[in-house]
């Protein structure tokens, strides 16, 4: 799916330019990753296999991108920033494999989910019943997504190896820990209480703050630690790593508009995971809430039939996705997500001019170009 306005900013030519610039930093950090010396402690097998199977199943690696991009953007050096950025997406992928288990999804990338795999190992390894097999395959990832969080801060200790300061080191890790996991969790928690809530009882900022918490806070983090990082001792006169940071949260909101745009209308191939999953579990977009605003009586209660019902055909859910998209929402979002990139392009207008921050308005725009 293409999106109007921004998300057109980044020709076909520029697009693939940048693909293979991020293709080469994302690269980079999964070298780095698979390489990594203390790994061999991540024992038994089974959590060492779990928590290396969305690592290897790559992602398109946009947040240590925006790490690297931005430490290069202050002046810095990309590489040295690269544990920080590994950091990162370690990180984010913890987070995925708990949520995953969440949201009861039994794909991610178009490959099982490790809750769902190690379930799948628990029936033909030792002959569980398909309970047992469940709570197995919980377990494992639980395990192995509570490994990987203790990872990414090792990750950020690597740091101090490469010439970075240890005082910087230890902000941070300090800020991971105390700002940006605690929002990240309140953004997934209220994202199960909304799907609980009667509609009607929320608002369009209560669904923007959830938003705020659940994906900006990691990009926000990403693009604040990666100037840090590239400042080095450096004094931070113009305030270029919150701005940075405060660029990469209004992109981060954009993301998340985009990706439930994608969920909606991108193939399953390609999504990697079900279209319509985000109804079946009674996920409170803001695409669900601009169409609930708008929509007959007769239209209002079909879709609020099938949103949240974890029993809904195939057919019903595809119903539900066409009222949806027929109510006006989907422009609506689009409109809301390209207004966040460029309110984040006019801040960037802010850092000097560099290849960095020429990739870095690239990257923002990719976020509403891509299909997946």
């Amino acid at each position: 799916m293409q999106t109007g306005g921004l998300a057109r900013d980044i020709g076909l030519a520029d697009e693939a330019r940048f693909i293979i610039e991020l293709k080469r930093r994302r690269d980079l950090v999964y070298e780095y990753l698979d390489s990594w010396p203390g790994a061999v402690d991540f024992k038994p097998a089974d959590i060492h296999d779990a928590l290396f199977s969305y690592v290897r199943n790559r992602g398109k690696g946009l947040r240590p991108a925006l790490l690297m991009l931005c430490a290069g953007a202050v002046g810095g050096d990309e590489v040295q920033a690269l544990p920080a950025a590994a950091a990162v997406e370690i990180f984010q992928i913890w987070t995925l494999v708990h949520d995953d288990i969440i949201d009861r999804d039994l794909l991610r990338r178009g490959s099982p989910t490790v809750h769902s795999s190690y379930a799948q190992q628990g029936l033909e390894r030792y002959s569980l019943t398909k309970t047992e097999a469940d709570h197995y395959g919980l377990s494992v990832a639980i395990l192995a997504g509570d490994l990987q969080q203790s990872w990414g801060y090792a990750l950020l200790c690597d740091l101090a190896n490469r010439g970075v300061a240890a005082e910087l080191v230890l902000k941070l890790i300090n800020r991971m820990s105390s700002s940006l996991t605690p929002r990240l969790l309140e953004g997934e928690m209220l994202d199960v209480q909304f799907s609980l809530s009667p509609v009607e009882s929320l608002t369009e900022d209560d669904i923007l703050r959830m938003l705020s918490g659940k994906t900006a806070a990691l990009l926000e983090y990403a693009a604040w630690a990666g100037a840090m990082i590239g400042l080095g001792d450096r004094e931070d006169r113009n305030g270029y790593a919150e701005r940075l940071g405060r660029f990469a949260a209004l992109c981060g909101t954009a993301f998340q508009l985009q990706d439930d745009l994608l969920g909606l209308t991108a193939h399953e191939a390609t999504l990697g995971k079900p279209v319509g999953s985000d109804i079946r579990e009674g996920k409170r977009t803001l695409l669900v809430y601009y169409a609930l605003a708008s929509l007959d009586e007769a239209k209002r209660t079909k879709l609020l039939s099938v949103l949240g019902a974890q029993k809904a055909s195939s057919a019903e859910i595809g119903a539900a996705v066409d009222i949806i998209l027929e109510s006006g929402a989907r422009e609506h979002v689009e409109t809301l997500a390209n207004s966040y990139i460029s309110q984040a392009l006019k801040i960037l207008e802010e850092i000097p001019d560099s290849e960095s921050k020429g990739l870095l308005r690239q990257w923002a725009s990719f976020l509403l170009a891509r299909r997946h």
